[in-house]
């Protein structure tokens, strides 16, 4: 593909086409797929991009299916391509959708609700009135919302879960307050897993997990660090992660 790199994932075993614009998958997307449960059979993903946690999540599901949603067409023709590329197009499709809009339109698009047992998104980071926008339309889209979409997202997730579902969102850690109040107010049995760069330093992304019609109380883990007091190299445990021989366990 035109204007795009091939990259591999979970020790090359998601090979994946990615824009040189706009949203392009990494670490977050694949700690996003090691954290559905290894038994999910219905997988939604929101704001796909290129469909890379999807892809990752899948590969060790052979049960699951899934569904991904993004705004972008140019994004859904990546993720097409890298359903396809890996051999999942079978037990997949893609929705064109923003993921704001009302229940009506998503359940005309195809996104029928309460049936996923997972729904995963890595929401934009940055909210457009807080930032600088950048001059891509297509990086911009990818990477910036509107102030108060996040919580769209989260009600969106909440309608398209079956019940006793999981719903999972990896974020910047600012964005907590706002992302745990979305949960609060449709989930129970809520855990909240801060991602740090070592340990003694302060997280920067965080995972937050709600269950559909649970009332337990939430859980807040210890942080997850991804490498040694020194140097890049991954602990031992991510590294199985990145590598696709491991899973999150929380």
């Amino acid at each position: 593909m035109e204007n795009a790199t091939r990259d591999e994932f979970l020790g090359g075993r998601i090979q994946a086409f990615q824009p040189n614009a706009g949203f392009r998958a990494g670490s977050d997307s694949v700690l996003l797929a090691a954290s559905v449960h290894k038994d999910s059979a219905n997988i939604l993903e929101l704001g796909c991009g290129p469909g890379v946690a999807a892809c990752c999540a899948l590969a060790d599901r052979p049960q699951a299916r899934g569904v991904l949603v993004d705004i972008e067409s140019e994004a859904l023709e990546f993720a097409d391509k890298n359903l396809h590329l890996n051999g999942f197009e079978d037990r997949t499709k893609t929705l064109l959708l923003d993921v704001t809009q009302k229940g009506s339109i998503r359940e005309q698009a195809g996104l029928v609700t309460d049936s996923f047992t997972s729904v995963i998104a890595n929401p934009p980071f940055f909210v457009s009135s807080n930032s600088t926008s950048s001059p891509n339309a297509l990086r911009k889209r990818a990477r910036h919302m509107e102030k108060g979409e996040l919580d769209q997202w989260v009600k969106t997730a909440a309608a398209s879960a079956a019940p006793k579902g999981e719903i999972i969102f990896i974020h910047m850690i600012k964005a907590l307050p706002e992302l745990l109040a979305a949960f609060d107010m449709r989930f129970g049995n809520i855990v909240l897993l801060p991602i740090a760069p070592r340990a003694g330093e302060a997280a920067t992304r965080v995972l937050i997990r709600g269950i559909k019609g649970s009332k337990a109380p939430l859980s807040l883990m210890a942080p997850l660090n991804l490498h040694g007091k020194t140097g890049r190299e991954f602990l031992p445990q991510m590294e199985a992660i990145f590598r696709g021989e491991g899973a999150l366990h929380w």
